[in-house]
């Protein structure tokens, strides 16, 4: 029996997991958008299901300062004497803290907050005692892997905080996480920047705070000499080791569009490789240190066999688990019940930074498949948006105008803004009364084609280079989101937009 990479696609960075209760966890970064920090469970290691966010209320996640890729960074999750713990960043408001929950299916505390600098935080557990670690200064001014006991409950450091180590000399050291295996700590830890020579390393010692001695063959993970190669960039890596004593490494990467296309619009996702120790406690992963798209599972785990979701509704589907919002909504403004979203437009921009507009938010998970939905506006303006930040998106709408009703395509790259094609007047289409249109977008690896059904007429919209969404031209470090708004030039819209008959079918 085999598995296919990536185990979670679409943008969902920064994978960290724990084993409990039989179970597995995984969070994932979610920086501007809320709520954060997803929260996925897993039986077989194989199949995750989206059980909720850790961070929903705004006390826990401040956005209001966060630019795009900005917001929550880098979460690890752990679970220690019946309770789990999740830690993390927020690098607009705060730095690093952490909350906790006695059950994973609840709410979450209120953040703890901790005196110590940098990105990537992480507990590690031993005989009553909480160490922290993140990727930053000691108190020293010393720059690394730098850690420190904790007092668990007020987040209070009970010792000075030390860099225990710097890494193999790659850039960007980030991503620190200890595990005791056997009779060594292990430090794990990411280098190379998280792009296309992203790698993992790892060292040793048989000390808590070392000196740790690094693995002779490091990088013990990365795609970086693969050229042409669809999945790139693997790096930040977790470890967990299975009920049947077997380890796996969880890491991010992303798929390229194609060989020679070096770009990529789903994001970083969530992808597994096995890992093997040899007889003098040094460990391996992947194929020859590569990940790659399959692997055969262990015959002991056959009965994991793979399910992948490729269509997602209003049905399937909630606000506030597969849909977030951009930073802070006016949660008034949201409905979604009986198979339709209803959403009040307000004059918050897509365009503008650090604004909260009426939209909400699906993550793109292949970059194959179709976009539907049923828009009627009575006011204002409503559609689609495949947006990947304020200054790069592509929309599709309806609005009202003093003359009638128009369909409009507008593309937005950097501080180029373009209406194309010209605003088609829907009493022009068939002598239509209604004021519902039906828009289609075509997802393919190359370009996104745009289409308006009007009656029994199809009104082609053109198409949008799927390139100028990507992380390699827009930067930052989220995916495509296809995102469902409303507008309107006064503070709230009286009556709002309706969208129905809404469907994402992917091929896979």
């Amino acid at each position: 029996m085999k598995y296919q990479n990536p185990i979670v696609s679409g943008f969902y960075p920064d994978p960290s997991v724990c084993k409990a209760n039989g179970k597995y966890y995984l969070v994932c970064s979610t920086f501007q958008y809320f709520p954060g920090v997803v929260l996925f469970e897993s039986k077989d290691l194989v199949n995750w299901t989206q059980i909720g966010h850790v961070l929903t209320r705004e006390s826990q996640l401040p956005l209001k300062k966060s630019l795009a890729s900005e917001g929550i960074f880098a979460p690890t999750i752990r679970y220690n004497n019946g309770r789990f713990y999740m830690v993390t960043t927020n690098v607009s408001e705060g730095g690093n803290f952490y909350v906790w929950t006695d059950d994973i299916y609840g709410e979450w505390s209120e953040p703890i907050w901790v005196e110590q600098d940098g990105i990537d935080p992480s507990f590690y557990f031993e005989d009553g005692k909480a160490y922290f670690m993140s990727n930053g200064s000691d108190d020293d001014g010393i720059g690394g892997v730098v850690q420190c006991e904790l007092d668990i409950n007020t987040g209070k450091k009970l010792s000075k905080s030390r860099c225990i180590w710097q890494g193999t000399g790659g850039r960007y050291l980030e991503s620190p996480h200890m595990y005791k295996i056997g009779d060594y700590y292990y430090l794990m830890a990411a280098e190379g920047g998280t792009e296309y020579g992203h790698m993992v390393v790892y060292a040793r010692s048989k000390e808590l705070y070392g000196p740790f001695e690094s693995y002779a063959g490091n990088p013990v993970l990365t795609n970086r000499n693969l050229g042409g190669y669809q999945i790139q960039g693997a790096g930040h890596a977790d470890l967990v080791q299975d009920d049947n004593g077997d380890w796996w490494m969880l890491h991010l990467a992303f798929r390229q569009m194609s060989q020679w296309r070096q770009y990529h619009i789903t994001g970083r996702e969530v992808y597994m490789v096995p890992v093997n120790f040899d007889g003098n406690g040094w460990f391996t992963a992947g194929l020859d240190g590569t990940c790659r798209l399959t692997y055969d599972l262990p015959e002991r785990k056959s009965d994991a066999i793979q399910n992948k979701e490729v269509k997602f509704t209003f049905n399937n589907t909630k606000m506030g688990r597969e849909w977030c919002y951009l930073r802070h909504p006016a949660k008034e403004n949201y409905s979604m019940e009986n198979g339709m979203l209803k959403l009040y437009g307000t004059n918050g921009l897509l365009t503008e930074y650090q604004d909260c507009p009426t939209v909400l938010f699906i993550r793109q998970k292949e970059m194959e498949g179709t976009v539907r939905v049923k828009v009627t506006v009575p006011e204002g303006e409503a559609g689609i948006t495949l947006y990947m930040n304020e200054s790069f998106h592509y929309d599709i709408a309806l609005a009202k105008t003093d003359e009638g009703f128009e369909i409009r395509r507008r593309t937005c790259i950097g501080d180029y803004i373009r209406y194309m094609p010209e605003q088609i007047k829907l009493t022009e289409c068939n002598g239509l009364e209604s004021h519902t249109v039906e828009f289609v977008i075509t997802m393919d690896p190359m370009y996104y084609e745009f289409e308006a059904i009007v009656g029994d007429k199809k009104l082609s919209l053109g198409r949008g280079d799927t390139k100028l969404l990507t992380k390699e031209v827009t930067e930052g470090f989220t995916g495509v989101m296809i995102g469902l708004y409303a507008y309107s030039d006064v503070a709230r819209a009286k009556e709002p937009a309706c969208f129905e008959d809404f469907s994402i079918v992917y091929a896979v």
